[in-house]
C-alpha cells in the first residue's frame, strides 16, 4: 500500500469511527454500504478509497481497540510492579478503552466471527498475545508466592469476562466512571486470588 497523507489517514480513521457507531447500533450485517455511505457523507467510489471493502472496515475497527488494548499492556509490562499491581493497572487501561470506545468495543466482542481467512487469523493471533499477557502476571503472582495456586489459563479468563461484560453498562456520563470500576474490581479479584496471611 502506497505512503498515504496525514489528511488521509485522519479522514479514514473518521469513517472507522463513524462506521463503529453504525455497526454497533445495527450490526454489521444489517448495514449495507449504502448506509455507509449516507453516514460518512461518501459516494461509493470514495468510501472506497479509504476502507477496500467493508471486510476491511471491521479490520480496523478490531484493530483500533487492539492497537490500544496492547498499547496498554506494553504499558503495565513496563511498570514492572507486583503481580497485584500489574493486574490492577492492566484492569484500569482495559477499562478506561472501553469507556472511551463503546461502540469500537462492541463491534469488537459481537462480530470478530465475521473475519475470514487472514483477517481472522489475524486478530485470533492479537487476541491470544493479550490473553497470554494477562496469563503471565498471574503466572508472576504464582510463582513469587502473592497468588494461590491458582490456573493461570482459566483465571485469566474469569479476569476478562469480568472487565469485558461492563460494555454493557458502563456508560459516558453514567452513575460510576471507569475510574470508578477498575479500583474495586481489581481489589475484589486480588483478593479472591491472593495467597492467605498465615495466622499469627
Amino acid at each position: 500500500m502506497p505512503e498515504r497523507s496525514p489528511k488521509w489517514q485522519a479522514r479514514r480513521q473518521e469513517i472507522v469511527d463513524t462506521s463503529a457507531r453504525l455497526f454497533a447500533r445495527n450490526g454489521y450485517h444489517a448495514t449495507g454500504i449504502t448506509e455507509l455511505c449516507e453516514a460518512n457523507d461518501l459516494g461509493k467510489g470514495a468510501l472506497y478509497h479509504y476502507i477496500g471493502s467493508k471486510e476491511e472496515l471491521l479490520v480496523a475497527i478490531h484493530d483500533r481497540v487492539m492497537d490500544e488494548v496492547m498499547g496498554g499492556a506494553d504499558r503495565v509490562a513496563a511498570s514492572g510492579g507486583s503481580p497485584s499491581a500489574q493486574l490492577a493497572m492492566l484492569g484500569d487501561e482495559l477499562l478506561d478503552i472501553i469507556d472511551r470506545y463503546p461502540d469500537h468495543v462492541w463491534v469488537f466482542l459481537h462480530e470478530f466471527h465475521v473475519l475470514t481467512g487472514d483477517n481472522a487469523k489475524q486478530f485470533s493471533g492479537r487476541r491470544r498475545d493479550y490473553e497470554r499477557r494477562v496469563e503471565a502476571i498471574l503466572q508472576l503472582g504464582v510463582d513469587t508466592g502473592e497468588f494461590r495456586d491458582i490456573d493461570p489459563w482459566l483465571t485469566a479468563r474469569a479476569w476478562l469476562g469480568m472487565h469485558n461484560y461492563t460494555y454493557l453498562w458502563l456508560q459516558a456520563g453514567g452513575r460510576v466512571s471507569a475510574r470508578d470500576v477498575a479500583k474495586p474490581f481489581a481489589e475484589l479479584f486480588v483478593r479472591g486470588i491472593g495467597k492467605p496471611t498465615p495466622a499469627k
